[in-house]
């Protein structure tokens, strides 16, 4: 009896103890992000000339979502909704999450809560600060079982998933030193990013009435049972919404594409939004 329960004590004590540097270690992500981004403005605006040199549906977009005038300088997120750890399980996660991306800095810390099971979760956490994608999973926000940092792999996918997501923080999608848009045709155009040495590309595709409905590249580093792989990617945007200024979607979806057939892995919805414009 004495020996669980000295069992338990030394359970509990590590995990308060795996708990307590979880949170310090989030705290420092985000003041190291925070800080990448200080001093540094966006690098374009909205006047009109430049945006009639976009590819017409570009235009016509940055002009619906850009109701600010002054670029974007911080967003924070709070998100909602299920993912499944890979493409083959039937089984879905719920999740809870806190978003900050700082698009001057071309950065962002995503921090989730699981549910795995009633009174058990894991903590997933994703990141780019300084042109390095990280990620981490950790059970009860306690004791890590996961974790990735840099390399080609890790770095591109993670400045992947940032463009996909400018749809949230639309100002990172003017034309500038670090991004370009190409015409492909009426209804899409593809964007190339480059950040602290690394490049990607996805193609954005715009809906009738003029919102990105969607994202695509052919092929995306992601890591699968065999490792590190570039497999096609794809993500949905819907139900479209005024928020502080801009027009954001409330709902997305990505997946990856397996013998030719998209799966999706990820659903989730915007429950709150907040946002810091430049000056």
């Amino acid at each position: 009896m004495r020996v669980a329960l000295l069992f338990v004590v030394a359970v509990a004590l590590a995990a308060w103890t795996g708990t307590r540097g979880q949170r310090r270690d989030l705290a420092a992500a985000t003041e190291r992000l925070l800080r990448s981004g200080e001093g540094r403005d966006a690098e374009a605006n909205a006047d009109a000339p430049r945006l009639d040199e976009l590819p017409p549906p570009v235009a016509r977009y940055l002009r619906m979502a850009i109701r600010a005038a002054k670029p974007i300088q911080e967003v924070r997120m709070r998100q909602t909704g299920t993912l499944r750890t890979d493409t083959e399980t039937e089984r879905w996660m719920a999740f809870e999450a806190e978003h900050l991306v700082v698009p001057p800095a071309t950065g962002f810390l995503w921090n989730a809560r699981v549910t795995v099971a009633p009174l058990l979760h894991v903590r997933v956490r994703d990141a780019l600060i300084d042109g390095e994608g990280a990620g981490q999973v950790s059970v009860l926000s306690a004791l890590t079982v996961s974790a990735a940092r840099g390399g080609l792999e890790m770095n591109s996918g993670s400045l992947h998933r940032y463009l996909a997501e400018a749809v949230w923080y639309p100002t990172a999608l003017l034309p500038g030193e670090r991004l370009q848009w190409t015409p492909i045709d009426a209804s899409t155009a593809l964007a190339t990013l480059t950040s602290n040495g690394t490049s990607v590309s996805l193609e954005f595709r715009f809906a009738e009435t003029g919102e990105v409905s969607g994202i695509y590249t052919p092929a995306r580093w992601g890591t699968f049972a065999g490792g590190y792989e570039q497999v096609p990617w794809e993500g949905h945007f819907t139900d479209y919404r005024e928020r502080d200024g801009m027009l954001v979607p409330t709902y997305g979806e990505v997946g990856w594409y397996v013998g030719g057939e998209w799966r999706v892995v990820w659903k989730g919805e915007v429950a709150g939004y907040w946002m810091r414009a430049g000056r």
